[in-house]
């Protein structure tokens, strides 16, 4: 079982390293997020995650093995799509670059993540969670669904790590 906890500062080189793995690992791969060091998620990014309080880690034996930021931005074309649950944007939870290395998976750790997230929005009183999969990630695709995550709709959206390129957008109901 992970240990799920927000990242300190003092991790933020680890977990730049742990992304950075990540990409390179994922470029090895047939479904890749379409992330890119230093374009997605930057460093900057990802300080700024940690700093405020937004950046959660999944470790075991002080090994990051999965990370994702939780929070209530989004890019602004998912008001282009017909979202299951209405809310307004603080009762959104947010998941951001999810991400378990593949030398790790198939052992549940990004559904331990996602609860995680549910926990968090169940916490700050939310009524949904969003999220986008770029379009073709069938391992995130399923993995959402199997997890009670709902399809909304696909979306072109513009990312500095993808370009413009279709976005599949999920959301899930929290339970109240």
């Amino acid at each position: 079982m992970l240990e799920i906890r927000k990242a300190a500062a003092g991790e933020y080189g680890q977990v730049v390293d742990f992304y950075y793995n990540l990409i390179d690992a994922l470029a090895q791969t047939r479904y890749k997020p379409g992330w890119k060091k230093e374009i997605y998620p930057t460093r900057e990014s990802l300080r700024e995650a940690i700093a405020r309080q937004e950046l959660y880690v999944g470790t075991k034996e002080g090994q990051i093995l999965s990370s994702m930021i939780l929070n209530h931005a989004c890019h602004e074309d998912y008001s282009k799509v017909s979202w299951h649950i209405q809310a307004e944007d603080r009762e959104i939870l947010v998941i951001h670059a999810l991400g378990v290395h593949p030398a790790f998976s198939r052992q549940g750790l990004a559904k331990e993540m996602v609860q995680k997230a549910i926990e968090t929005a169940e916490k700050e009183q939310a009524k949904t969670i969003r999220l986008d999969v770029l379009e073709g990630n069938l391992p995130a695709e399923k993995a959402y669904l199997k997890m009670g995550f709902q399809y909304c709709g696909t979306v072109k959206m513009f990312y500095p790590d993808t370009g413009l390129a279709d976005y599949r957008l999920f959301d899930l109901k929290i339970r109240k």
